[in-house]
């Protein structure tokens, strides 16, 4: 089985093709099977990948004594390797390993999605979840083009698998560190609520996510891309908070705009 993701820009010519092999019997060729609408893959404009990559390297340069210490303290509270990997899936439904800071204990099984309260998590894990800080480590996804700094959640294998069919064309775009729904969205305490938190996730939040999401995607201008970079910035610093919305769902935050109808321009 082998992925193909025709990466567009939104420039003339040829769309790039990448392929990977899957080895029969995986989750990545399960995936493969299912996400197969997913491509072509949308990838970001040259001028979003160039703030991409300045942004990383700024990132990183400034932050590296924090990161160093975050490893040492990180691998003596969770008992595992400091960073945890994880295959998620990419532009165009194609599989990337996802880099964060561990912030659960070493060898526990659980839900794929984590509501607050969950034993898995440790002190310094959720203070480093609470600070966004466990997510450090994607700024070498975005370096290595895996991932661009705002777009949609990346999704696990698992979950993306039992996504809604009409709501799977999401995985046509390079996942984000940040974006509109994972600000405005904010689940946590919903979860916390519910007895089946993954079934609940997937029926009730990823449509809110998507199309929370899908409000940027169509118009991903380098404007709005500042602007959302901006607006993670004062969030996680708790300088503002998103003003409550008219939703479905009451406990969730933010402005979900109607259904919208996927398009393949960035």
């Amino acid at each position: 089985m082998l992925f193909v993701s025709h990466s567009s820009n939104g420039t003339a010519g040829q769309p790039q093709l990448r392929r990977r092999q899957a080895t029969p019997g995986t989750p990545e060729e399960t995936l493969a099977a299912v996400l197969t609408a997913a491509t072509p893959g949308v990838a970001p404009s040259p001028a979003r990948r160039v703030l991409d990559v300045a942004v990383a390297v700024i990132v990183l340069g400034l932050v590296w004594p924090l990161f160093l210490a975050l490893v040492l303290t990180t691998r003596r509270s969770t008992g595992g390797s400091a960073i945890y990997r994880q295959l998620r899936v990419g532009e165009g439904g194609v599989p990337f390993t996802l880099f964060k800071f561990r912030s659960m204990r070493a060898g526990q099984a659980g839900p794929e999605v984590t509501a607050p309260g969950d034993d898995r998590v440790t002190r310094l894990g959720a203070l480093l979840r609470k600070t966004s800080l466990d997510e450090l480590p994607q700024l070498v996804n975005v370096l290595l083009g895996d991932m661009t700094l705002v777009g949609p959640r990346p999704e696990t294998v698992a979950l993306a698998g039992r996504y809604p069919e009409e709501l799977r064309f999401i995985f046509r775009y390079r996942p984000g560190m940040t974006g509109p729904s994972q600000v405005l969205v904010r689940d946590e305490g919903v979860l916390g609520q519910v007895a089946d938190v993954e079934n609940y996730y997937l029926a009730e939040l990823v449509p809110h996510r998507v199309a929370t999401d899908l409000g940027y995607l169509r118009y991903p201008t380098i404007t709005e891309t500042i602007r959302w970079l901006w607006d993670t910035l004062l969030y996680v610093t708790r300088i503002v908070r998103p003003r409550p919305g008219a939703l479905s769902l009451p406990a969730l935050i933010g402005v979900v705009p109607s259904h919208p109808v996927p398009i393949g321009k960035d």
